[in-house]
C-alpha cells in the first residue's frame, strides 16, 4: 500500500542502499501501531532493534519495507497527543522519526492512562517536546509550536486543533478503511495476517518472512 509523500520517514527500508537496488518490487510490510499499546511495544521492538539487522545479512538490499502505520486507540486518551508528537518530530526532522518512535514505545508506560489523569494537555505536550528534544534533539520550542492549540481570536469556542492535526487525522482514515482496530496489527503486502502477534520470536519472523521472499 502507498504513502503520502511527506510521510515517507514512515518506510523503512532493510537497507540504507535502496536506491542500488535491483528493480525487483520489495516485499511490504505495514505495522499498525499505537504508542501507549504495550503489545504495539513489543512488536515494534523486536522489528526495529532485532529483526531489521537480521534481514539486512540474509536479504538484496530493499528486500523488504516496512511501513509504520499510525493508530489512534481513542479509548487511551492520551494515545492522541502521543502520536501528534511523532508526527511533530517527523515534520521537523524526517530522519528522527524511527529513532523517536522507538524511544516513545520505551517511554510508553509514562504516558499510560494513569500517568497523565491530573495533567492537562498542555502539560502532556510538555513533557512529550521535553521528551523529543532530550532524546533526538530536536528543538523543544518548534515542537511544541505545532502541537499548541492556538487562542480563540473572536472569543468563541473552536474546535480548530494544531498543526498536526490534518495529517493524524489521515492515518485514522487510512486504518478505519482498512478495518484495522486490534493493535498491533501487520499486513503483508496488502494482506492483514492475524496469525502475526506481539510474542513472536525472532525466529518465527525470519522462517515468516522467508517463505514471503521466496514465493517471488
Amino acid at each position: 500500500m502507498s504513502i503520502q509523500p511527506r510521510f515517507l520517514a514512515h518506510k523503512l527500508a532493510t537497507s540504507s542502499s535502496i536506491s542500488t537496488a535491483s528493480s525487483a518490487t520489495p516485499h511490504v510490510v505495514d505495522l499498525y501501531l499505537d504508542y501507549v499499546c504495550p503489545y504495539s511495544g513489543r512488536l515494534f521492538n523486536k522489528v526495529y532493534n532485532s529483526l531489521l539487522k537480521e534481514l539486512e545479512k540474509k536479504y538484496p538490499p530493499g528486500a523488504f519495507n516496512f511501513v509504520f502505520r499510525q493508530v489512534v486507540q481513542p479509548w487511551h486518551p492520551s494515545s492522541t497527543l502521543v502520536h501528534e508528537a511523532a508526527l511533530a518530530v517527523e515534520k521537523l526532522d524526517p530522519s528522527k522519526f524511527f529513532e523517536f518512535s522507538n524511544v516513545l514505545f520505551k517511554h510508553a508506560s509514562e504516558y499510560y492512562d494513569t500517568a497523565v489523569y491530573n495533567e492537562t494537555r498542555a502539560q502532556t505536550y510538555d513533557r512529550l517536546a521535553s521528551l523529543a528534544s532530550e532524546s533526538v534533539g530536536v528543538n523543544k520550542d518548534e515542537v511544541l509550536k505545532l502541537l499548541a492549540i492556538p487562542p480563540s481570536e473572536d472569543g468563541a469556542e473552536h474546535n480548530i486543533g494544531n498543526e498536526i492535526t490534518v495529517d493524524l487525522k489521515l492515518f485514522v482514515r487510512q486504518h478505519r478503511q482498512n478495518s484495522v482496530h486490534v493493535t498491533p496489527t501487520v499486513a503483508v503486502d496488502g494482506i492483514i495476517n492475524n496469525d502475526i502477534s506481539s510474542g513472536w520470536q525472532l525466529e518465527q519472523w525470519l522462517e515468516f518472512l522467508k517463505g514471503v521472499y521466496d514465493k517471488k
